[in-house]
């Protein structure tokens, strides 16, 4: 915990980057994924002096389409990879539409995937409360209002993910 209390907000940011890229690295097949927009906020830590205290989340969303057959699965290889790596699975939702996963990690960053609107997979990490400082915002491209990215729905296809057949699980692992 002392790790909470040592960082500030830029590091926190970076931290929660990492996180998502780790998480990211753990899929295989790997999918596309465009940077979210970043926010940053300040806290109350009720078991310190909120004084100079904020918090920071990243997001990206997957660009990947993950047909409605595979969600399950996805969630699942996250899921693994969180708890392999001393996750608290806090939360999950159990849609057919919208299903999510939502955790705690070790050194107190909350992280979720959810599924939303036309299948849209978003991650999500927020710090917990840290010493206040500057935030860079995570550069991102401009996008040109006609290419298929603008609209902010996954585009692209992938023969594992975008297939509409469930895993067999006696499949191997992609």
């Amino acid at each position: 915990m002392a790790k909470k209390a040592s960082m500030n907000m830029q590091e926190a940011a970076d931290h929660a980057e990492g996180i998502i890229d780790a998480t990211l690295k753990a899929i295989n097949p790997s999918v596309e994924v465009m940077q979210g927009p970043s926010s940053d906020s300040s806290c109350t830590d009720f078991k310190n002096d909120s004084a100079g205290r904020g918090s920071v989340a990243r997001r990206r969303y997957v660009m990947t389409i993950i047909s409605a057959e595979r969600r399950g699965s996805f969630l699942g290889v996250v899921e693994r990879y969180w708890k392999k790596e001393g996750y608290e699975i806090t939360s999950v939702r159990n849609s057919a539409a919208m299903p999510a996963i939502f955790a705690s990690a070790p050194d107190g960053f909350e992280v979720s995937l959810e599924f939303g609107y036309k299948g849209q997979a978003g991650f999500h990490v927020t710090s917990p409360c840290v010493d206040e400082s500057q935030v860079t915002e995570v550069p991102r491209k401009p996008l040109d209002p006609n290419s298929a990215e603008s609209t902010g729905l996954p585009y692209v296809h992938s023969e594992f993910w975008s297939a509409r057949t469930p895993i067999s699980s006696a499949s191997p692992t992609p």
